[in-house]
């Protein structure tokens, strides 16, 4: 089953709860993030999914198989999606494929096409679909194509997100199983790098792992590679940083989330906010709703960026519908030049000139072909290149 429903044409952007406050989340935290959203800016540049993550759910289904809302929700999950579209945004809620998600309360499997029902009943618009609990036999394939192909038989549109974790190639099936999105790595945490006994991978890691999976031709309109969540915002105190597995001491750096960010938007990644949207710092908010990196993100053709080279000059590019945009990451421990040539890279070519725009500043020049860009440790320069 191929689904041509005209959803996730371009990246879903949003926010999501189990980083900022993981299992102890409640109605008043998703109503406050619904809020966020408005003021911070962030719903104007595009973020319109308000995403309750693992533990809403009471501890046991009803006698029908039906799926409760806990105590923290006191109101229900419909009068709660009122909330969020009331204020423009779209509304996604969280199972698993298995008997009980990762957090170990009632989950899906077997169940789909009732809880399917239930969704669209309480007007869901995204469903973020774990792979927790006893899958009882069944392989991912037929277990997440069983919840595709009872999402399909609702009245309502609701994306719908595998998160597989990767671990059996979900690019080369994602979309036959009616998936919008599927995870392509671990999960991500608040580290650059992580430790091999920790819970998770850090930012270093996630890119590793996406230039060597050879997934970018599954990629595009209506079909998303996904690398997890954003960290920007995150530390020790964050609500993952705290229940998972990790020794997180640190904040990132400005470079590091800067490096983050500018490669989720080259890989054209489902951009979900994990952070606490009301202590947002200046940098990190100007980060999220920069235009020029979410127009990299959302071009309409969907292409995900690729490496180039990988050395401590790290090359990486990504085609637009008017050019490519190409991204120079330090991967050594000194400032250093980092350079290129359009011919190297995947950018629409056979021109004379090129237009430069640099991201980060907005400051644009033109060349004949060359690109250069001085590069600090650990960060991330990233240009638009357009013929002309």
């Amino acid at each position: 089953m191929v689904r041509t429903d005209g959803l996730a044409t371009t990246p879903p952007l949003g926010w999501n709860s189990w980083n900022p406050v993981s299992c102890a989340v409640t109605e008043s935290d998703i109503r406050d993030a619904a809020d966020a959203l408005i003021d911070t800016g962030l719903r104007e540049a595009g973020y319109e999914y308000v995403v309750v993550d693992d533990c809403w759910m009471a501890d046991e289904l009803d006698n029908e198989g039906r799926l409760l809302p806990s105590a923290d929700f006191p109101n229900g999950m419909a009068a709660l999606a009122d909330y969020v579209h009331d204020r423009g945004l779209k509304f996604g809620l969280y199972s698993s494929a298995g008997s009980h998600t990762c957090q170990d309360y009632p989950a899906s499997l077997g169940h789909e096409r009732l809880h399917a029902e239930q969704f669209a009943e309480w007007g869901v618009d995204y469903l973020k679909y774990d792979n927790c609990g006893d899958h009882r036999g069944r392989d991912a394939i037929d277990r997440y194509a069983a919840m595709g192909d009872a999402l399909a038989s609702v009245d309502r549109d609701i994306v719908y997100s595998i998160c597989e974790w990767g671990q059996n190639r979900p690019w080369e099936w994602g979309r036959n199983v009616g998936g919008h999105l599927w995870r392509a790595t671990d999960d991500l945490v608040a580290k650059w790098r992580a430790d091999r006994d920790e819970f998770g991978l850090g930012i270093a890691d996630i890119l590793d792992r996406m230039a060597a999976i050879d997934a970018a031709a599954a990629h595009g309109p209506g079909g998303w590679n996904d690398p997890d969540m954003l960290q920007i915002g995150n530390g020790p105190q964050s609500g993952q940083s705290e229940h998972e597995a990790v020794d997180v001491q640190r904040p990132l750096t400005e470079a590091e989330r800067r490096t983050h960010f500018a490669f989720w938007c080259l890989l054209a990644a489902p951009l979900m906010v994990g952070a606490d949207l009301m202590s947002l710092s200046d940098f990190d908010r100007e980060l999220l709703t920069n235009e020029r990196l979410l127009a990299i993100d959302q071009d309409p053709l969907g292409i995900q960026g690729t490496p180039d080279r990988r050395d401590d000059d790290e090359v990486w590019s990504k085609r637009l519908y008017d050019g490519g945009a190409v991204a120079f990451h330090n991967r050594g421990d000194a400032e250093r030049e980092i350079s290129t040539h359009v011919s190297a890279v995947d950018v629409l070519g056979g021109a004379d000139r090129y237009r430069v725009c640099d991201c980060w500043t907005g400051n644009e020049w033109e060349t004949g072909g060359s690109l250069a860009m001085t590069v600090k440790p650990r960060d991330t320069a990233i240009v638009r290149v357009t013929p002309g």
